[in-house]
C-alpha cells in the first residue's frame, strides 16, 4: 500500500518519521532542527526548513501524516511533481514567516510593557543567555518575552495547510469527513472554518503551545498558489 503513495508524498513522510525516530534517541537534534525566533540567539538558517520534519510527539506525527496521505496524492497527481513540491515547502516557509512576524509585533508589545516596570527586556534575555537553569522569570511579561526568544516551532502542520488550502482551492465540491461531525462536509466550508479558528487561538493566545498562526500563513501561500496554477493548470499540464 505504501508502494501506491506518489513519490513526493512517501518520501516526505519517510523523511518526518525517520527524522521523528531519530530525534527519540538524539534528543539533542531538537534544538538544531526546530525553529527558533529568528532574533533568538539559539535560531539558525536552515531551521526554517528543518522543522517541517520535526515534531513534538507520537500523536503529532500522526495526525500531521495521516493528513498529508489523505490530501498530498491527489494534488500531486494534479499538480505534477514540480508545482506539488513548491506548494509544500512555500506554505512551510508561509507559516514560519507569519507565525513569527506575529511574534515580533508581540516582542514589541511585550518590550514596552516591561520598560514601563523599569525592566529592561535586553538585560533580562542576557541573563536567562548567561545562566539558563536559573530561576529569573517574575511576572507574565518575562515568561512570554522567554517563550518567544527559547521556544522551538516543530512540525510539518504549516505545510500540510497548504496542502489542505490548494486542494480546496480545486475541488471546493470536494466532502470530507471531520471528527465529532457525522455527516460528511464541503471542503470549501470547512478550510475557512478551520482557518477562522486559526486566527482566533493565534491572536488570543489561547493556543495551547500550538502555533496557529502558522497554520494561517501555509493555508494562505496555498490557497494563492492554487489560484495562480488554477487557471493554466491544464495548459502546462
Amino acid at each position: 500500500m505504501f508502494n501506491s503513495i506518489p513519490p513526493i508524498t512517501r518520501n516526505i513522510i519517510i523523511i518526518n518519521i525517520i527524522v521523528f525516530v531519530a530525534s527519540y534517541f538524539l534528543p539533542q537534534l531538537d534544538y538544531f532542527l526546530s525553529a527558533y525566533y529568528p532574533f533568538s540567539p539559539n535560531f539558525k538558517s536552515w531551521q526554517i526548513i528543518t522543522h517541517m520534519f520535526m515534531h513534538g510527539n507520537l500523536v503529532h506525527i500522526l495526525f500531521n501524516m495521516l493528513t498529508l496521505y489523505s490530501f498530498g496524492p491527489i494534488l500531486e497527481y494534479r499538480l505534477g511533481d514540480k508545482k506539488y513540491l513548491i506548494l509544500y515547502f512555500l506554505s512551510g516557509l508561509g507559516a514560519f514567516f507569519l507565525y513569527n512576524l506575529w511574534n515580533l509585533i508581540e516582542v514589541q508589545q511585550l518590550v514596552s510593557q516591561l520598560q514601563s516596570m523599569n525592566i529592561d527586556a535586553k538585560d533580562f534575555l542576557n541573563s536567562l543567555i548567561e545562566n539558563p537553569n536559573k530561576t529569573l522569570i517574575q511576572n507574565e511579561e518575562e515568561q512570554n518575552l522567554a517563550g518567544i526568544y527559547f521556544g522551538r516551532m516543530v512540525g510539518a502542520s504549516g505545510a500540510i495547510f497548504g496542502v489542505i488550502a490548494a486542494f480546496a482551492t480545486l475541488y471546493p465540491d470536494a466532502k470530507i469527513g471531520i471528527m465529532f461531525i457525522p455527516v460528511p462536509m464541503k471542503v470549501k466550508y470547512v478550510v475557512p472554518i478551520l482557518i477562522v479558528i486559526s486566527i482566533y487561538l493565534g491572536v488570543s493566545g489561547n493556543g495551547g503551545g500550538i502555533a496557529h498562526l502558522a497554520h494561517v500563513g501555509g493555508a494562505l501561500v496555498g490557497w494563492i498558489l492554487a489560484r495562480i496554477w488554477k487557471k493554466h493548470l491544464y495548459r502546462f499540464n
